[in-house]
């Protein structure tokens, strides 16, 4: 009879907090240390962080694959993806800004109550996306769960560097400041009653693009990110190399929902 398959190892990395911040009346920010993250190049970088249930203790460090294999699935911790504000190697401090709305969601909660010395057990990082420095201008979009990607992003930016940067969020308290080199232009849209987007994609096809290869970046809520992606691609014929996209999120769905949406879709895409 053969073994049976060795279990995999699947032990995550660990972060203690130093302190937080709240840097709009919806956004924290959480700074923490850790010896296990190591920065990837990428402004849009992201981790896996995972918050235990109220009351189940688990291992310690944390394995994931343990936690599959000993405990009731209702009693496994929740995942939640986070782009890295900032990543400072010299001090090892990992900061991620947290969209905060009372006791609503999982991960808002945590960073509301978050005390120094807490510990948070995360998977990652990963990434694709950093500014193209070839580029003769950059273009910006997102709402608040894109506001950390799109703020290092910017403070990425070489002086001189051309860009245009479009954020929705709630109103003008939400508003922050970035620091760059860079020739920025930031335009707020204050979402008010308004339906989630409308204003972005208004302003990306009301945007007289300047002369030059663009370099484009769209994140956030998937309905707008969709409307905008056609008016890039089929309206104003962006090559796909030039163009980062993607729904973090969708109105409506928890993140377990929406990923299992997007991957109900890349299956139908590959079967068709």
């Amino acid at each position: 009879m053969p073994s049976p398959a060795p279990r995999r190892n699947r032990v995550c990395k660990r972060a203690v907090v130093q302190r937080t911040e709240r840097i709009t009346p919806h956004m924290i920010r959480v700074v923490l240390t850790s010896d296990d993250f190591a920065g990837n190049g990428f402004t849009d970088t992201y981790v896996k962080l995972l918050f235990g249930k109220d009351g189940v203790e688990y291992p310690e460090p944390l394995d994931m694959g343990v936690v599959r294999e000993t405990y009731p699935s209702e009693q496994w911790p929740t995942m939640r993806t986070y782009t890295v504000r900032s990543w400072d190697e010299a001090t090892r401090e990992l900061t991620i800004d947290f969209v905060h709305h009372g006791d609503e969601g999982v991960a808002g909660p945590w960073a509301a109550s978050a005390q120094p010395g807490d510990v948070l057990w995360f998977n990652g990082p990963g990434g694709a996306y950093a500014p193209d420095a070839e580029a003769d201008w950059h273009l910006f979009v997102g709402d608040e769960s894109a506001l950390p990607a799109i703020g290092a992003a910017v403070e990425a930016l070489a002086p001189g560097a051309r860009a245009t940067v479009l954020v929705e969020v709630a109103d003008e308290t939400e508003q922050q400041k970035f620091g760059t080199p860079a020739d920025v232009d930031v335009q707020w849209f204050h979402r008010a009653d308004g339906t989630r987007g409308d204003a972005l994609v208004a302003a990306v096809e009301a945007l007289d693009f300047p002369a030059g290869t663009p370099d484009v970046f769209v994140h956030g809520e998937a309905g707008f990110v969709f409307r905008i992606r056609k008016n890039l691609f089929q309206d104003r014929g962006l090559p796909r190399d030039q163009v980062s996209l993607s729904g973090y999120w969708r109105l409506g769905k928890n993140e377990d929902g929406w990923q299992a949406e997007k991957a109900e879709t890349r299956k139908r895409e590959t079967a068709s």
